[in-house]
């Protein structure tokens, strides 16, 4: 059984200066997380930029498996995985 969860959480609150090193982006996806645990889910995978925060997803224990280069033109994309254990 396969199954895909897309988490879309864009908020300009959530990137304001003031907030950050407050734990709110560890705090959803550790939320994320436990919800993908609690349905059975074995892992999970994201994307993101080379603007984006890769190092913070590094840092929560995600692994870089993919890079698309050059995509868009002038930049990266990364795609991170984690496996989740019960």
């Amino acid at each position: 059984m396969a199954a895909e969860i897309r988490i879309a959480v864009q908020s300009s609150a959530a990137r304001t200066e003031a907030l950050r090193g407050q734990g709110l982006g560890r705090q959803v996806m550790n939320a994320a997380e436990e919800w993908a645990r609690e349905k059975g889910l074995v892992g999970i995978w994201l994307d993101a930029f080379d603007f984006q925060a890769r190092p913070f997803y590094e840092r929560q224990g995600y692994r870089l498996f993919a890079t698309l280069e050059d995509y868009p033109p002038g930049q990266q994309r990364f795609f991170l995985r984690k496996p989740l254990r019960p």
